[in-house]
This record gives structure tokens, sequence and C-alpha cells, in this order.
């Protein structure tokens, strides 16, 4: 997509060859016509899958999530990392580490909103090592919906998130595929066309 890829090369800072900081307009301050945009993009790729639900993971899943879900016409729902007074018992949850902020938080979904006859999107803001994404992937499997696939706005293509999703049997949809952060740059993954 390239709206996405123009603004993480303008707005992105490389903070490491691992670590890409995308606050301006993805995971802190969002741009709403770039999410917009992205959600239409998601709603295309996924079209003809039957969707009924989409699943994310709080907070930075949230807003590509909802201009996605609002482009399908079906609900939303996060997974949430912290239990709350209204979020105790009848859930499904999963162990999620997370890589940016090296530690691993307990994600929870009520049972009440994915049922067995529900077709789930599942979508996040990056995928890295792929642990989010596996979380989400067993909080669906615990309530037995199907799996249309899962949406990732910029993927981390050097690291195996995606292997890790793929060899589970689902396919993944990135917006942008980064191949490396070296020297402080940004460069994609060029995609093949064949003739």
């Amino acid at each position: 997509m390239d709206l996405l890829k123009a603004k993480i090369q303008e707005e992105g800072k490389v903070l490491s060859e691992s670590v890409l900081k995308v606050d301006s307009f993805l995971n802190h301050q969002i741009d709403p016509v770039l999410m917009q945009e992205i959600g239409k993009e998601f709603a295309t790729k996924f079209s003809n899958k039957g969707i009924t639900k989409i699943l994310t993971i709080e907070s930075s899943g949230i807003a590509p999530a909802t201009m996605t879900g609002l482009e399908i016409g079906v609900p939303v729902i996060f997974a949430r990392k912290k239990k709350s007074l209204t979020l105790t018992d009848h859930l499904y949850s999963a162990e999620v580490y997370s890589f940016t902020k090296r530690e691993a938080n307990e994600i929870s979904v009520s049972k009440d909103f994915i049922t067995s006859n529900d077709v789930v999107l599942l979508m996040d803001d990056f995928l890295a090592n792929g642990q989010a994404a596996l979380g989400l992937i067993n909080i669906a499997e615990q309530a037995g919906a199907k799996i249309a696939g899962v949406g990732i706005v910029i993927e981390k293509g050097f690291q195996k998130g995606s292997d890790q999703i793929r060899k589970r049997g689902y396919g993944v949809e990135s917006l942008a595929i980064i191949e490396s952060l070296a020297d402080g740059r940004v460069t994609f993954k060029e995609e093949v066309v064949s003739l």
C-alpha cells in the first residue's frame, strides 16, 4: 500500500535494526485518513471470506480493525490485556509476550462475543515474532470460530512471525512488509509480479 509506505518513510523512526517507531500516525497518535484507507484495503483483501467479526488486541490494533469493521460492516472485538471489574470470568484467555515492552500479558475476550458460528478476521498493527497474532489465533480456536486470515498493517519480514502463522495453516495479508531496518533506513520487500 503506497500511502502507508510513504507515511512510514516520512514519519517512521528507526530506533534499531529491529525496532521501528510509528507513533506519529499508527500507535500513539492516529492518522484517521490513513486508517480509513487501511480499512478499505483490508476490506478489499478479505471481501469474499464471509467475515462476521474482527478480533484485535488492545490498543494499537483497534484503529485499523475498527476502520476495517466499518468497511465490511461487522463488529470489532479487542482482546484486553488487563482484567477489569466487568471482565472477570466467562473468558477466553491466552498469554502473549510483547517484544517491545519485554513483558508477558494474559489477553482475554468475553465468551459472549465470539462463538463457533463466527468467521473471524484477526488484525494487528505490527507482526514481528508473531506472539500477538498467535495469542489471537489461540482465542479464536478456543471459541471454535473459523479464522478467515490475519491482517497486518506493518510486517517485519526479517522476523519469523508470518512463518509461524502460515505453519498453523492461516494466511497473512500485510499492507507493508519491511525487509530491513539496517543503517537506520527502512527497506521494503518488493512484491514480485509474474508475467
